[in-house]
């Protein structure tokens, strides 16, 4: 029985170096080019798996060439990937990432067989979603699919933790049962429709009223911000050279949840999370790289010389 169950999307990431991006109309020639495991689901699936114990992810890929590479990566990992649904004659979800000379990146995501995750195939794993602890979530399987698989947790009292990313507004049927909430700044703002023109601790406020129970910002450099009904918390990020910012939103996610079933301790789950981000960003690419327990403890021992 898996502790963690990651339900979400898989990608293959087409990744190109650029030295700055193209305007409209413009062809660059770009620098090195590289087929990298992703998606949002599986990455963090892979990081839970790499810094923690137990984990299962959950998604569908097409009959293409990109699923088995996809699968190994996390198999290699640690997660269990015995109930991957496969769609015939659909491809497998792919990610189009530049990423300049500063780290940064910009990213057009093809779904493919992520949308064929339908509501009628979480009701094929419901005994899963039941028997997990955590179930963490992402936003690049349908919304559809999230509120079904939201109301099975919930019934069961399963931890809901929700990375709302892509952003989008996303119904109250979902929010009100989200243990955990793991937005960006930009996230945030998209959240809820009403709350457009309002200020982050009246946005902030309107989540915890309808019920979300923690809300963790994550603001790149600046850190992070927790926020509960009764409690605030500021962490700092640790200062490093970003080489490629791709997967620290995932690293962070995964971490986390990996760090809240060890130690069932909040602030130690969100510094345990802020460090392995932060060793994410220091190298290229979504999966290659997220550290295991060893990389990390070296990363950690190093910056401590």
């Amino acid at each position: 029985m898996a502790k963690i169950l990651v339900i979400g999307s898989m990608n293959m990431d087409l990744v190109v170096e650029t030295e700055r991006y193209p305007e409209e109309g413009e062809t660059l020639i770009g620098g090195k080019f590289e087929q990298i495991p992703g998606g949002k689901g599986a990455n963090q699936a892979l990081a839970a798996a790499k810094l923690g114990d137990q984990v299962e992810f959950i998604g569908a890929c097409g009959d293409d060439s990109f699923a088995p590479k996809l699968k190994s990566s996390l198999k290699a990992g640690g997660a269990e990937i015995d109930n991957i649904f496969e769609i015939k004659g659909v491809s497998t979800g792919v990610a189009v990432i530049t990423v300049d000379k500063k780290g940064n990146n910009r990213i057009i995501v093809s779904p493919g067989a992520n949308y064929e995750l339908d509501s009628e195939k979480i009701e094929k794993i419901k005994d899963k979603i039941a028997e997990a602890e955590i179930i963490l979530l992402q936003l690049e399987i349908p919304v559809d699919t999230i509120e079904k698989i939201v109301e099975i947790a919930s019934k069961n009292k399963t931890k809901i933790i929700l990375d709302p990313a892509p952003a989008q507004k996303l119904p109250a049927d979902i929010l009100t049962r989200v243990d955990y909430l793991l937005p960006n700044e930009g996230e945030l703002d998209l959240l809820l429709a009403e709350a457009e023109n309002k200020s982050r601790a009246e946005k902030i406020e309107a989540l915890l009223k309808m019920g979300v129970k923690n809300i963790i910002v994550t603001e790149g450099e600046k850190g992070i911000n927790y926020y509960s009904q009764n409690n605030k918390l500021h962490l700092e990020t640790l200062k490093v050279k970003a080489v490629d910012t791709t997967a620290a939103g995932d690293v962070f996610a995964g971490a986390f949840a990996a760090s809240l079933i060890a130690e069932n301790n909040l602030k130690k789950a969100l510094e345990f999370a802020v460090q392995a981000a932060a060793y994410s960003v220091t190298k290229r690419g979504a999966q290659s790289s997220i550290p295991d327990k060893k990389e990390l403890n070296e990363f950690l021992a190093e910056r401590s010389k």
